[in-house]
């Protein structure tokens, strides 16, 4: 029906003159004719004669059901950002339609200004139909390639949580984010519907959303165009918002719908706005929506064959595909394209005629050349204070309790003092559970919803984002960021996972914008991975899960970066380090609880810096050649090997152990595949080519022998780290359960160096009688051993005696 549904406010009347809608319908075919030149051809860009087999490409890829919608939209939007003047970019969730933006960005001119070998002629066409979904071409979805995207179209779920991350502290712009119904139907989409409530009007920009109802998916309905238009309508309500239904296909009368329905609601935007802004309102208000109900492929082939295209399914990717070898369908084709009538939309060379050329704004109001949109234009650094301020002392090397994560929030409170509009902290309601509430001493959680007496620092013009929602926390990030700010996302360990695809997604986008010279960078993408596998004991086995680290290796060495600073200081330094970069994302994994400290400010900053480091006052391989090494990586690990070291000189006083402790996880790969990996030489210096390495990982174990296969000693590399073994029980007993315990380490010292086999038996036996105390005392006691929580490195040699340590002192 072509009709405004009766449950909503009403529209005014149509407000284009015949001028206007003639131009609109003009650049809504010219965008139609070179989205399907895109999928179809190659060659004969103008029709300038009949198509032949030879202008057909070969193999025919891309998504045609839902372009001639978001062409539509974006019509619509470039008329009413000229006419207001405003700041607008968008966002496409139905990005597989990807010959739309990218037709688009090519009207404008600023597809040429990138690419001047597309250039606004018939040769530029040409290039422009044949590189689509071609070897050595683009990709057939919105992409970093394409101007004016900050979304990746190929996997759907994300659009309206990156709008909204892109509208956070940018009071100016609007961000349209056209949401498919379709990916309106995941996860992610279906949480980010409720990003209105942490949106303040007074700071913040607006997002638009724009609910593209065309019925199908690739094969089946979708389930939003499937339910009354007044239980949708309802729905989108109880989410918060004011929707206004635009619906048909006849082209003429759904431009003057859309039109009014666009007008008013930038009117109702613009009035929440100067409300929050003029008059001090702080209510959270009803942000209008746009429900636009059009056929799939819309404007295409109605039947080929016999059957039903248009409004089907079988729109949806290419309509027919047949084209290149079927005569039928080959004048289907030709028909189809002489239907948008091209010789009135593009002058003799091939440019686009003025009325089409001259509808777009101007410079940087282009949808496809916004700043906001390339979001390195406009990325400043943060004004960064000294993190050596928040050092915690260390009097002695193995000794304190310290909870490492509490020291950072205090560093990134003084980071949010510092950019208070330009950096955030996301959590899914975890930030003080990760001890970072020190930065609620200088700013609040944002919040829009209903506010309670009792409520824990709630406020609209919060800076924390705090939802129980990985993927909106991740999203929101990414819009961030890619629009030109930072920020800072704290995660349980094991629950990151939730955004695996996410990440998949983002760091892609990194790797191709490096090869883009036109895409300037952007802030990294930090996670602060917390309350770890080695420290969820309380929580049990469902929350043990350090895999984050392998998934985050498999992609390109030129955008990830690992990091597994042992202690408090060591964490600030890396913290601060992963703040000041570009194009990465950097993985920090470290504890919340109470833990031991080993380095103090300025050695933190030295071995942060080497990435990987000798740590002489626990090694006794001084001037010599070790009889063994023993590696390390995380807290609880590193802990774990002093122990060993001091069980192990206690049995063995002239036995010559090496500790090497690794921050920067990378430091362990070939040089010659990741830009921190360490040459053969420099490997060698630290674990030796012929002696034993026992390794204590604080992740999957197998991730050390895949970063240093290629080594020259790899044969003797040893590693123990989670091997799925967990329950809910004491800290300790996760490291014996997976084997990762200072007794398990010692026993592996002797079973590995030769010299100790026949010396070591009695140690040995020892060691595993302690395995044995351990196990009966904790299920006895529901807690671990004295000599266990109470341990800190003495520098002393401790052998397991089976009575009290003479060296510690008896618990009260």
């Amino acid at each position: 029906m072509d009709a405004v549904a009766e449950a909503q406010p009403e529209a005014p009347p149509g407000p284009l003159a015949d001028e206007e809608l003639a131009a609109l319908d003009a650049w809504w075919r010219a965008a139609n004719y070179l989205s399907v030149g895109q999928i179809y051809l190659m060659g004969n860009p103008l029709l300038r004669e009949p198509l032949r087999p030879e202008h057909i490409k070969p193999r025919l890829l891309g998504h045609w059901g839902t372009t001639p919608g978001l062409n539509f939209v974006y019509a619509h939007l470039n008329r009413a950002i000229t006419a207001r003047d405003l700041d607008m970019i968008y966002v496409m969730g139905p990005g597989h339609g990807g010959p739309g933006p990218v037709a688009a960005a090519w009207l404008e001119g600023t597809y040429s200004h990138y690419y001047p070998d597309v250039s606004q002629d018939e040769a530029g066409m040409r290039r422009l139909f044949t590189q689509f979904s071609f070897p050595g071409g683009i990709p057939s979805h919105v992409a970093p390639e394409t101007p004016g995207s900050i979304h990746e179209g190929g996997e759907l779920g994300y659009a309206l949580v990156h709008a909204y991350g892109a509208a956070f502290d940018n009071p100016d712009l609007v961000v349209a984010a056209v949401v498919g119904d379709g990916e309106a139907e995941t996860g992610p989409l279906a949480a980010s519907w409720h990003s209105n409530k942490f949106v303040d009007p007074r700071t913040d920009g607006a997002v638009l959303p724009i609910l593209h109802l065309n019925g199908y998916k690739i094969a089946n309905p979708t389930v939003l165009a499937r339910i009354p238009r007044e239980e949708l309508l309802e729905l989108l309500r109880g989410y918060g918002h004011t929707p206004y239904l635009v619906e048909g296909d006849d082209p003429a009368t759904m431009h003057q719908q859309f039109a009014a329905t666009l007008d008013r609601c930038l009117d109702d935007i613009a009035g929440i706005q100067r409300r929050a802004r003029a008059d001090g309102t702080t209510e959270r208000p009803r942000w209008p929506m746009i429900v636009l109900a059009s056929p799939k492929g819309w404007t295409g082939p109605d039947v080929v064959d016999g059957v039903q295209v248009q409004g089907t399914w079988r729109a949806h990717q290419v309509p027919f595909t047949n084209a290149r070898e079927d005569d039928g369908h080959r004048a289907v084709l030709e028909e189809w394209l002489r239907s948008y009538r091209p010789e009135e939309l593009f002058d003799e060379d091939g440019a686009p005629v003025p009325a089409v050329r001259d509808l777009h704004p101007a410079h940087d109001r282009r949808m496809s050349a916004n700043p906001h949109a390339n979001g390195g234009k406009l990325l400043q650094p943060l004004r960064m204070p000294d993190f050596r301020d928040s050092a915690v002392q260390v009097d002695a090397p193995g000794t304190g309790a310290v909870e490492a994560t509490r020291v950072l929030g205090t560093f990134l409170r003084e980071v949010m003092r510092e950019n208070m509009t330009t950096f955030r902290l996301f959590a899914p309601d975890e930030n003080n559970s990760n001890r970072l509430g020190a930065v609620l001493d200088v700013t609040d959680r944002a919040w829009m919803a209903q506010r309670l007496p009792g409520d824990d620092h709630l406020a609209p013009g919060g800076r924390v984002m705090e939802v129980l929602s990985e993927h909106l926390c991740q999203g929101w990030l990414e819009g961030y960021l890619l629009t030109g700010r930072h920020g800072f996302f704290s995660c349980y360990e094991a629950f990151i996972h939730v955004v695996d695809s996410m990440f998949n997604q983002h760091a892609k986008w990194l790797k191709t914008t490096n090869g883009i010279p036109w895409r300037r960078p952007i802030a990294s993408l930090n996670y602060l991975l917390t309350s770890h596998v080695w420290r969820q004991d309380h929580n049990g086995f469902s929350h043990q899960d350090p895999g984050f680290i392998d998934h985050a290796v498999n992609k390109k060495a030129d955008v990830i970066r690992v990091y597994l600073p042992p202690d408090a200081n060591t964490l600030l330094s890396v913290a601060d380090h992963c703040l000041r970069t570009e194009q990465y994302v950097n993985i920090i994994v470290a504890g919340k609880q109470p833990a031991l400290q080993y380095l103090d400010i300025d050695a933190a900053v030295e071995h942060c810096t080497k990435g990987i480091g000798i740590w002489p006052w626990a090694s006794t391989d001084a001037g010599e050649e070790p009889d063994v090494v023993l590696g390390c990586a995380g807290d609880v690990p590193t802990m774990e090997t002093l122990a060993a070291v001091e069980i192990l000189r206690g049995y063995f006083p002239d036995l010559r152990i090496r500790v090497v402790n690794v921050v920067d996880l990378m430091r362990l790969q070939d040089d010659r595949e990741h830009p921190h990996g360490l040459s053969d030489r420099e490997f060698d210096a630290y674990f030796t080519t012929d002696r034993p390495v026992i390794f204590a990982y604080h992740g999957y174990p197998w991730l050390i022998h895949r970063l240093t296969y290629r080594r020259a000693n790899h044969d003797n590399f040893h590693v123990r780290g989670y091997v799925e073994e967990g329950t809910t029980t004491t800290p300790f007993d996760i490291c014996v359960m997976n084997r990762i315990d200072r007794y398990d380490l010692a026993i592996d010292v002797i079973d590995r160096v030769p010299r100790l086999a026949t010396i070591g038996a009695h140690a040995r036996d020892r060691l595993r009688d302690q395995l044995i105390e351990h196990r009966q005392y904790v299920r006895t006691h529901g807690q671990d051993l004295p000599e266990i929580r109470n341990w800190q490195w003495s520098g002393r040699p401790r052998p397991v005696t089976g009575g009290p340590d003479p060296l510690e002192e008896p618990e009260p």
